[in-house]
């Protein structure tokens, strides 16, 4: 299992409104257009080969980079979820 960070820019609000669906079956949002993915090479792929069914080449971008597993990880600002809540499904640098 790897944790991927997926990013994407779409020109088109139908686009946009498309993408962001298909990721949120497959990924959990971070932030307004960042995504986590916790799965396999074959789980990104799939991902993104669904992602890559609605997006437009020529105007949008989507990226996708692994997070390294013992690499240095750190939050700064808000906490993603309030004080006293703490969800599972995030790995725990991001808590």
């Amino acid at each position: 299992m790897t944790d991927w960070v997926i990013g994407y820019d779409i020109a088109n609000p139908r686009r946009l409104a498309k993408v962001y669906r298909r990721l949120c079956a497959h990924a959990t949002p971070l932030e307004y257009s960042v995504f986590l993915l916790v799965g396999t090479e074959r789980a990104k792929a799939h991902c993104l080969e669904e992602v890559a069914g609605i997006i437009d080449d020529r105007e949008d971008d989507v990226r996708c980079y692994p997070l390294p597993g013992r690499g240095f990880q750190a939050r700064i600002g808000r906490a993603s979820l309030p004080g006293g809540i703490h969800w599972t499904g995030l790995p725990a640098a991001l808590t």
